[in-house]
């Protein structure tokens, strides 16, 4: 099953990489995940026969299928699965390998329904976002910010009456969020199972998958983490601001490069 961003209509248009969850079931597939990626790997070589060794390439966590030409990385993810009918199975954590209880159809209506409320606004808003974590990630070290992150913070935003069709507007309201919540707010949704069900986690922050109460997508960010994610907000917040009262094009453009890079332009 197609996965990640490109599924869910939120990639970036300089996408070089495709996410794909494997689906595995059956009472002799692996139950480690080194066996289960060699398992994959396997599997996938005498699919693609004409691939050479290096295009299949076992990685930590999933296996990468490489298209020479283009460039095109697929990642496969493994997920055992034995029948649930939502789809859910245990898949490979790209965190720390963990076996994480999931669901790539949940998953994919979940972000439907805030693309159904919101239609192309928050598919947008989400990729602005984006773009604009990525050049953070470039320019400052140790910055991190994983999309799925981003997603979610949107689809509280958008759930709570956020209205996403002024981007700049949006923008603001995102980074707003951030700076006053310090994004020490817990976020999770009851799409898919009562919120009294959630437990208590002891990490920083805490950001719940929408289909899975035990997971803490956040659980590996820390203090300086969520600090830096922050300060970049501060600045962006900062930046729009002035972009907004500006009294000439070139100022505003130049405000909106703060945030976009030099390369924005209307």
């Amino acid at each position: 099953m197609l996965s990640g961003s490109l599924a869910k209509g939120t990639a970036l248009r300089s996408l070089n990489d495709i996410d794909v969850a494997c689906y595995i079931s059956g009472a002799d597939a692996p139950q480690s995940v080194s066996t289960l990626l060699t398992y994959l790997a396997e599997r996938l070589r005498k699919a693609f026969p004409n691939f050479t060794a290096d295009q299949v390439t076992p990685q930590t966590y999933s296996v990468t299928v490489s298209f020479r030409g283009s460039g095109l990385d697929v990642d496969v993810v493994p997920i055992l699965y034995d029948g649930d009918a939502q789809w859910f199975g245990n898949l490979v954590s790209q965190d720390d390998g963990s076996f994480l209880k999931t669901s790539i159809p949940l998953h994919l209506e979940f972000a439907g329904k805030r693309k159904k409320a919101q239609e192309k606004h928050f598919a947008q808003v989400v990729r602005l976002v984006k773009f604009w974590a990525r050049r953070q990630k470039q320019e400052r070290d140790g910055f991190r910010f994983k999309s799925f992150m981003i997603e979610l913070i949107l689809a509280k935003l958008c759930d709570d009456g956020l209205d996403l069709s002024d981007y700049p507007e949006a923008l603001q309201h995102f980074f707003t969020y951030i700076a006053t919540s310090g994004l020490k707010d817990r976020i999770a949704f009851s799409d898919y199972y009562p919120l009294s069900t959630i437990g208590s986690f002891s990490e920083p922050m805490r950001i719940i998958d929408p289909v899975n109460a035990r997971n803490n997508v956040s659980r590996l960010y820390t203090s300086g983490n969520m600090e830096d994610i922050v300060d970049a907000a501060l600045d962006a917040g900062d930046a729009i601001d002035a972009a907004l009262a500006a009294p000439t094009k070139q100022l505003t453009i130049g405000y909106w490069q703060k945030v976009f890079g030099s390369t924005f332009q209307f």
